[in-house]
């Protein structure tokens, strides 16, 4: 076995795939529960020989931590299961024994392959102390006279291991143990590889040290050697400790108040003084104290109670904060390719004024624009583009009234800095306008707005893709402010049919793939669509043609390579999204039956690709001309049926399986009793998808919401499907959040008002097909779940008027057969839903009470 294992690890690396495969399909047959202690005790043999190849040795370890280790959570759970099931003490005490041994191997490959092993392993098995000499191992390795390249690669291991243990489950005294090793290795007389592992252990540690961080005198000597490790000579220590630092602000900001003044001293002077990517991490201290004590603020503002109260540290920072940001913004990377994945020190400036602004609000003002006024016209380059970028970043901060004055006199500026010569100066100066036209439009002045249309317009076609991106970013914003504008003009229709026509151009430029150019354009063009005044209707109906004759031609885009594939899907989305938009901007007489069909026929084109993000925007697309047609869509329904059907199985792309749900009530609603014939195969496929263990759970409140739509298109002959969708809705009305997990308390709302929404609709739509009486026998079960609903306190507004609702419906349908109707909780949910103070919920209230008040006791 080991002659063959050795050639299966060699084959695995093999650049013939035939070999390829078929070694790493011998070696997944040894994973099973029989030969899985054997194989794993063998890699470990592997990877200790030192007379084997390094290539072998890394790949016996890292095959060895893949049999434990898994992205997926589920998949993770049952690798792990089968180390604790399926190998045997004995066995494991060998195995661990073998890859300890390689931390000390020469071979720098062999110990970091054996870290991330060792890490994984212990992962399982600390937080149940089935390895007790782990650690004490570990900290002998770092404490006793071992080359510094054992201690380095023991840090290393440590640092992986925190990053995938379980804190809930580590006792006091392993942690103690961690820290102790990782102390060790970061102190000042220590070299600077190990105190950077140490730092970057550290770092990965700190979030599960609360117990020792609430100790003052353990957490003064973690502060005490982090501080020190901002001063070692080595760049990357000093990166790493402000790292650390970063992470005290997010978990312990309750613990920062003895520190802050030597905090903010030290980071002061690295974002003045120290190497770039040193200077960074010291801003990204600041960015984490702006997010921490912005949550609190919103937490108060929300009538909630934080866990500690806000000691404004960046409000208290800004006069020394200020200058030293607004010098940095000035350090702008020249060369920099803006479709890069970049990070310099101008663009983390610019953040942290941003979310210290949001913090701050008002007090940033004064601290900010003396800087602006003083170099928006400065003649370096430099200190024009970093005025503009430090006006920018703070518009999201201040109130209207403290920030509107500046806005309303940089208007004239910045459009006439669109013709600057430079083109990071034009880039920001656009991306500028656009966040004023999204924040605060209403500050700019109304005998400017030609001026600023004509000057956005005239960068789309002749400036780089960076400007005429963030163009496109002004004129989406701008748009977007029209959206409760319902009349018939507005001041975009004298502009609307030259603004659509340069971005169409836009969105065919040679250079279309450059800094998101292609969607952004066609972002533009759906806001303007979507807001234009009646009057640009005309221009609409010609735009329509011309997107369809665009989604036809893509289908004949020849595709030799991933991108060519890429930008064949990217369009379609983009072109099947825009027709939504257009359709939702007519009326049924807009649509003529060619135009209709020619409409279809492109979308069933789409849809015999594979591509999730168009079938997404395809079936909404089809929704919104079902919307149009309304029962006249029944034509398309032969063609359109299995579609929606695939789409509704499509559990692995179940953006689209929601989507496709959607469509389906968008269908009822269209052809209302013209579905019967369609919802056998309809209800089979929902009913799958709620039982499908592994489809997303996002997807499940729009599948029972899409029973009540149904029920409501098909009224008395729901009657096949009640028993069964009833059964699921009491089933998933079980559901329940624990107090501490905010996403769980979101999803399971979601679930409910999917359920409610479910409930009303089979209940008016059996009520309007004379068989309400049909849901009486369950009417005791759905009362139970309102009185649960009342008794929660986690509940949203959706469900509180979701549930009101419901008993108003089961109270008029039912009459004197609702049980319990004059229990406590019903006054309890009514007189909840009149505290809310939304006045559709009000009336919700009044009616549903009218309806109760009426039985007759």
């Amino acid at each position: 076995m080991a002659d063959e294992l050795t050639q299966y690890l060699e084959g695995c690396q093999s650049h013939d795939m035939a070999i390829r495969t078929a070694s790493e399909q011998k070696l997944k047959e040894a994973t099973n529960p029989q030969q899985l202690p054997g194989f794993m005790y063998a890699l470990t043999e592997k990877l200790r020989d030192e007379n084997q190849k390094i290539t072998v040795r890394q790949q016996a370890g890292l095959y060895l931590k893949n049999i434990l280790y898994a992205k997926d959570d589920a998949v993770l759970e049952q690798n792990r299961a089968r180390w604790r099931e399926h190998v045997g003490s004995d066995v494991k005490v060998q195995i661990r024994a073998n890859i300890l041994t390689v931390l000390r191997s020469p071979a720098t490959v062999a110990r970091h392959t054996a870290g991330q092993t060792i890490a994984e392993m212990g992962a399982i098995d600390l937080p149940t102390q089935q390895w007790p000499e782990l650690l004490s191992t570990l900290l002998q390795n770092i404490t006793a006279e071992t080359p510094e390249e054992v201690k380095v690669s023991t840090l290393e291991c440590l640092g992986y291991m925190c990053e995938r243990l379980d804190y809930k489950g580590l006792k006091k005294e392993v942690v103690n143990e961690i820290l102790t090793a990782i102390v060790d290795g970061i102190r000042s007389n220590r070299a600077n590889a190990i105190r950077f592992a140490a730092a970057v252990a550290l770092r990965n540690s700190l979030f599960f040290c609360r117990g020792n961080m609430e100790e003052p005198q353990e957490r003064n000597m973690i502060m005490q050697v982090i501080c020190e490790a901002t001063q070692s000579e080595d760049a990357n220590v000093r990166s790493a400790a402000y790292e650390c630092i970063v992470q005290m602000g997010e978990h312990y900001y309750g613990f920062l108040k003895d520190y802050m003044e030597v905090l903010a001293n030290l980071s002061f002077q690295t974002m003045k003084s120290d190497q770039e990517k040193v200077a960074i991490q010291a801003i990204e201290f600041w960015n984490t104290l702006a997010d921490e004590e912005y949550e609190i603020l919103l937490e108060l503002e929300e009538g909630g109670t934080p866990e500690h109260p806000c000691q404004k540290y960046v409000e208290g920072g800004l006069p020394l904060l200020c200058p030293i940001l607004l010098e940095a913004l000035t350090k702008q990377d020249e060369d920099a390719d803006p479709d890069d994945d970049i990070w310099n020190i101008s663009m983390a400036a610019a953040t942290c004024l941003q979310l210290a602004a949001n913090t701050t609000e008002n007090a940033v003002v004064p601290h900010v624009m003396p800087f602006v006024l003083s170099n928006i016209k400065n003649e370096n380059w430099r200190f024009r583009e970093a005025s503009t970028m430090a006006f920018t970043s703070i518009l999201d901060g201040p109130k209207t009234e403290v920030i509107g004055t500046y806005v309303n006199q940089s208007i004239p500026v910045l459009i006439g800095a669109l013709r600057d010569p430079h083109e990071i100066v034009k880039d920001t100066t656009a991306w500028a306008l656009g966040r004023i036209c999204e924040l605060h439009a209403g500050c700019v002045p109304q005998e400017m707005f030609k001026e600023l249309v004509t000057g956005l317009s005239s960068v789309l076609l002749p400036e780089k893709p960076r400007v005429s991106a963030q163009a496109c970013f002004a004129i989406h914003n701008l748009a977007m402010q029209f959206e409760s504008d319902d009349s018939n003009t507005n001041l975009l229709s004298a502009y609307m049919g030259n603004l659509l026509h340069l971005l169409m151009q836009v969105t065919e430029r040679e250079d279309w793939d450059e800094a998101n150019l292609r969607p952004s354009a066609y972002q533009a063009i759906s806001m303007l669509v979507q807001h234009a005044a009646a009057d640009c209707k005309p221009i609409l109906l010609q735009l329509l043609p011309a997107i369809l004759e665009r989604l036809q031609k893509s289908f004949g885009m020849q595709v030799l390579t991933n991108d060519d594939k890429d930008a064949k899907e990217g369009l379609q989305s983009l072109l099947c999204g825009l027709i939504q938009v257009l359709l939702q901007q007519m009326s049924a007489e807009d649509i003529s039956e060619q135009l209709a069909d020619s409409i279809m026929h492109a979308l069933v084109e789409v849809f015999k690709t594979k591509n999730a993000t168009a079938h997404e925007e395809a079936f909404m697309a089809a929704g919104a001309l079902s919307d149009k047609l309304e029962g006249k869509f029944e034509r398309y329904m032969p063609t359109f049926h299995p579609i929606v059907m695939q789409g509704l199985r499509n559990f692995e792309a179940y953006q689209v399986a929601t989507v496709a749900v959607g469509v389906v009530g968008d269908l009822t609603r269209a052809l209302e009793a013209k579905i019967y014939s369609f919802c056998n195969e309809i209800v089979t496929a929902l009913l799958e998808s709620l039982q499908n263990a592994n489809l997303n759970r996002s997807v499940k409140p729009h599948v029972l919401s899409c029973f009540g739509d149904i029920a409501l298109a098909i009224g008395g002959n729901y009657e096949p499907y009640l028993q069964v969708t009833l059964m699921m809705l009491l089933q998933a009305s079980q559901s329940r959040a624990p107090d501490d997990d905010e996403d769980m308390i979101d999803y399971v709302n979601t679930l409910r008002e999917g359920i409610l929404e479910a409930y009303t609709g089979i209940i008016q739509g059996l009520n309007d097909g004379n068989k309400v009486n049909l849901i009486q026998p369950y009417s005791e079960a759905i009362m139970g779940f309102l009185e649960n609903l009342s008794h929660d306190q986690n509940i949203d507004d959706a469900v509180l008027s979701g549930a009101i609702g419901v008993l108003g419906d089961l109270t008029k349908c039912l009459g004197n057969q609702v049980p319990n109707v004059r229990k406590p909780f019903v006054m309890q949910l009514l007189k909840k839903g009149h505290e809310t103070g939304d006045q559709a919920t009000i009336d919700l209230v009044n009616w549903t009470n009218g309806n109760i008040q009426s039985l007759s006791f």
